[in-house]
């Protein structure tokens, strides 16, 4: 809790952390005494120190009498003492500008955002590709082929076009089929695919219900052409050989858990989705998301959309001493750029 630290302590554990992000190597009481800038005694920072360690911030290498940050005392520091920038350099923003360009398809954007979350951060960048069944409808048209087959055209989310071929019960005209598309468009346009799914479902079985035979053809038609097998969910990851520099010995054992982990992907899938309902950034630390999926590495997210739903998560992965005060605010400006992207 942030009471439980005097003034002072706070101070002391704020520039213990920054050069240890800084550096990367354990603190020792002469340069902490230093670079905080306190009119006190060697043996003051020391005790100080000693209290930090006891309650669970900091702890010492064997190899080294200084001392380092532990997850509680990152989380503690991001919590309590970080000074998040306001925001980001105009660089930096101009080049999230230029690539989340709203008249780029969303494969393209979710790429794009992960390249860049990885290239402005110097971490890796991951994002979750959105489903097809959360974007929404925007136009459909039929064509007919020969017999029973279908040409499917689908415009879903103003930009992205799917052609599929489908069997139909019975042979269609092409007035029918222009028929069925309008129908479908003024009713179903700017819908998500799933909800437009369940409802054409529900709809359909009411119709043969009441013996509707062309609104049962029309409704028909829907269910076929929006019938897809569903893709399990999945994330683009960017950036993983950065989380190599400066890793010591001793984290590369943790590296290799750690890309296991982003290979195999259902572990961190749940991590990331977890998250998919938080308002605004959420920050995991070392093992406290529930598992040892992290390690000494940290991840940072924040959800994105369309304006009408949650289409996914984007984040950062790196080492439990990165630069928090600088990675937040880009993760933060990029899904709230993401999301304004695929609004437009």
């Amino acid at each position: 809790m942030a009471h439980e630290l005097t003034d002072r302590a706070g101070t002391l554990l704020r520039t213990l952390v920054a050069l240890h992000i800084r550096d990367g190597s354990p603190v020792g009481s002469q340069t902490l005494r230093q670079e905080a800038g306190l009119s006190v005694s060697p043996a003051t920072v020391r005790n100080a120190m000693s209290d930090l360690e006891e309650r669970g911030f900091l702890h010492s290498p064997h190899t080294s009498a200084g001392r380092v940050p532990t997850a509680q005392g990152y989380r503690f520091f991001v919590d309590s003492l970080l000074q998040v920038k306001d925001d980001l350099n105009s660089s930096a923003f101009d080049v999230l500008r230029q690539e989340l360009n709203p008249d780029r398809t969303t494969s393209d954007l979710v790429q794009a955002a992960s390249s860049m979350l990885s290239s402005i951060t110097s971490q890796a960048g991951v994002v979750t590709v959105p489903r097809p069944t959360q974007q929404p409808l925007r136009q459909v048209e039929f064509l007919p082929l020969s017999g029973d087959r279908v040409l499917v055209i689908l415009v879903i989310n103003q930009r992205e076009v799917q052609n599929r071929i489908i069997h139909t019960r019975r042979v269609f005209s092409d007035e029918e089929l222009r028929a069925a598309a309008a129908q479908i468009n003024e009713r179903f346009a700017g819908q998500a695919l799933a909800d437009v799914q369940q409802q054409v479902d529900r709809e359909l079985l009411a119709a043969k219900n009441n013996i509707d035979d062309y609104l049962s053809a029309t409704l028909d038609l829907a269910q076929r052409a929006l019938a897809e097998e569903e893709k399990p969910s999945d994330y683009l990851i960017v950036g993983e050989s950065r989380l190599f520099e400066g890793a010591s010995p001793e984290q590369l054992q943790r590296l290799r858990e750690l890309f296991a982990t982003l290979e195999s992907k259902q572990d961190l899938l749940h991590l990331l989705e977890s998250c998919s309902e938080a308002d605004g950034v959420k920050i995991f630390i070392g093992e406290e998301a529930g598992s040892q999926i992290l390690g000494d590495y940290s991840l940072i997210t924040a959800p994105y959309g369309d304006g009408a739903r949650t289409l996914g998560v984007l984040g950062v992965i790196g080492p439990t001493r990165m630069a928090y005060d600088r990675v937040i605010p880009v993760v933060d400006v990029t899904s709230r750029m993401l999301s304004a992207a695929l609004a437009s």
